[in-house]
């Protein structure tokens, strides 16, 4: 059977990008690497990326010179997480909160790794993990 590789895109569909980017760019530090009218994407320590789509506006198919993207789009509050070093979990506490982002919850789990959750504008749930929340991870 052939093997995946690893998750190459993560999608969160907001609702302006006036709003989501600067979070996403200022608070998060994610550097832009695309943007268009419809969707802005960021590199994500070079091991992934993290598409922002506005919602609403994905919903036909994209004729490239390439071939086609099929419709989507997507809606409610939903959870993302990034792996951060466990030396960084106190400084990136410090950075939200001078950022004004309230951290709603904090989880230490069974194998030692440690889990901040606040929300971006749009709602969703984000997670920053550190190493032990997942086997090999």
């Amino acid at each position: 059977m052939p093997l995946l590789l690893g998750v190459l895109e993560t999608v969160l569909y907001v609702d302006a990008f006036e709003r989501a980017c600067p979070f996403y760019e200022q608070v998060l530090g994610l550097n832009s690497i695309y943007r268009d009218a419809r969707l802005c994407a960021y590199d994500v320590g070079h091991r992934g990326v993290l598409l922002l789509f506005l919602r609403g506006h994905s919903l036909e198919t994209v004729r490239l010179p390439g071939g086609t993207i099929p419709p989507h789009d997507g809606h409610g509050r939903v959870h993302i997480a990034f792996s951060i070093g466990a030396e960084d979990r106190f400084p990136w506490e410090a950075k939200l909160r001078d950022a004004g982002v309230e951290i709603e919850g904090r989880t230490t789990w069974p194998r030692g790794g440690e889990s901040i959750y606040f929300r971006d504008p749009d709602g969703h749930l984000v997670e920053l993990a550190t190493p032990g929340l997942w086997p090999g991870y």
